[in-house]
């Protein structure tokens, strides 16, 4: 593994630790994580914020796929690290036809070996499960393991998943183009757009990466050795719908990260702003003014998922 995979690895562990933190303050319910993820000290406020923003955008965005496509649907979660997403469906008694969670294959292994040794997580799972060193299989969940960047690699992966690629499908990036330089991800991109002919692609990432506050939160992971090849990307709004468009997507949306959190239901946004006191609320609206929800359809089935 070179340093720029360590690099981006460790700042999806940030990520779950974060989550972890979250999820014990009670901004959202997550029973699964704690076997994945260790405890870590708290956080701040606005980064605890910041993350449950992020988790509901992306639940809502799932919710709203399945109800349009009920069990006939296909999820699969690119860069997925230790996301709980399909023993939330499943606890819930909430099956689509396949689930695939994909990353580095340093990532699936502990994943695989997590899920396999835990019996609540395997149960869930469910039916006769394959294991490899990397990837594990079973009739509807799959997680294999890819390196985002060779297209060749994921292409065999997803494809050893046994995928309808004519159901209606669901796709999840959460911080991972970004890591990626242009042409991998628009080869990506356009691959997925041939093969699905129903597909919603949910893209979670930053934008207005040019400005001043942009500029610092780009310094910042670079100084811990992520290359962030994919950054011309992340200029704005534009920039993130346009890159559907290149890819032969049939349209595209995208809303900061500001206008999601204001879509969220008063009752439920005033519940968690009680959670923690929170100083620093310019701080927290630079944040949601730097990353963003984007939503690439292919076909008509989907292309109202997203926030208005």
């Amino acid at each position: 593994m070179n340093g720029s995979e360590e690099a981006v690895q460790a700042t999806n562990e940030d990520a779950n630790e974060c989550k972890r933190c979250a999820v014990e303050l009670r901004y959202w319910s997550d029973e699964f994580l704690q076997y994945f993820v260790r405890r870590c000290d708290r956080k701040a406020p606005e980064i605890n914020r910041g993350y449950y923003a992020r988790y509901k955008a992306i639940s809502t965005l799932v919710d709203q796929f399945i109800k349009i496509t009920g069990k006939k649907g296909q999820i699969i979660n690119l860069g997925s690290g230790f996301d709980t997403t399909f023993w939330r469906l499943k606890s819930n008694n909430i099956k689509v036809k396949r689930f695939v969670d994909l990353d580095f294959k340093v990532v699936t292994s502990r994943k695989s070996f997590i899920i396999y040794h835990n019996k609540l997580l395997k149960d869930l799972v469910g039916g006769t499960i394959r294991v490899t060193s990397t990837d594990l299989h079973s009739e509807d969940y799959h997680l294999v393991g890819a390196d985002m960047s060779k297209l060749d690699e994921v292409k065999a992966k997803l494809l050893d998943c046994d995928l309808d690629l004519s159901a209606p499908t669901l796709f999840i990036a959460e911080c991972v183009l970004v890591y990626v330089d242009c042409e991998a991800s628009h080869g990506l991109l356009s691959w997925l757009a041939q093969k699905f002919n129903q597909a919603c692609f949910v893209n979670y990432e930053q934008i207005n990466m040019e400005d001043s506050f942009g500029t610092i939160m780009m310094k910042n992971l670079r100084e811990r050795g992520c290359l962030l090849a994919g950054v011309p990307a992340c200029k704005n709004l534009e920039t993130q719908r346009n890159r559907f468009i290149i890819s032969n997507w049939d349209g595209s949306n995208a809303w900061d990260m500001m206008e999601v959190y204001s879509s969220i239901p008063l009752g439920e946004r005033q519940k968690v702003e009680k959670l923690e006191f929170l100083d620093e609320h310019e701080l927290l609206a630079q944040l949601f003014q730097h990353y963003c929800i984007a939503v690439g359809y292919k076909g008509e089935l989907l292309r109202d998922v997203g926030f208005g």
